[in-house]
């Protein structure tokens, strides 16, 4: 059941980003053109994830999922090195790609050879990053 719900659930977020625009590449480079023709409609789409996960942020204390286990704890708030650095390297990466992780996922079926690059991409630097943010940590120590 909890692989249904799982399917069920990743299939609905896939074509929810489809539709809403998020899987093109030009219209989230649009969205991030500030001074340029700035392409306002993928804020609503964010709002509208936003929105709700606050809700749900709220709700979730003392309830349990109903398929079993626990829900994920709301993440820590403070702002430290390592969350700005990866802030700014995803930023830099969305806008020189006009994809992120979800959106780079639902795209495969339909992005061809580029598609396919970014992904292998993707998770290179998702293998990489532990082994930075260790040697970084180790410099950080140092100074």
């Amino acid at each position: 059941m909890r692989i249904v719900l799982a399917l069920a659930a990743g299939g609905l977020f896939g074509a929810g980003l489809h539709i809403s625009g998020m899987t093109d590449t030009g219209k989230v480079q649009g969205f991030l053109d500030f001074f340029g023709e700035w392409d306002v409609t993928l804020a609503f789409v964010m709002g509208g994830a936003i929105v709700p996960m606050a809700i749900a942020w709220r709700m979730v204390p003392g309830r349990a999922p109903l398929v079993g286990g626990t829900f994920t704890p709301a993440p820590d708030p403070a702002l430290d090195r390592r969350l700005i650095t990866g802030s700014v390297l995803f930023g830099i990466g969305w806008g020189l790609i006009g994809l992120c992780p979800g959106p780079a996922i639902a795209s495969l079926s339909y992005g061809g050879w580029t598609g396919v690059l970014f992904l292998v991409a993707m998770l290179g630097g998702m293998m990489i990053a532990p082994a930075a943010a260790l040697r970084l940590d180790k410099l950080g120590t140092q100074a």
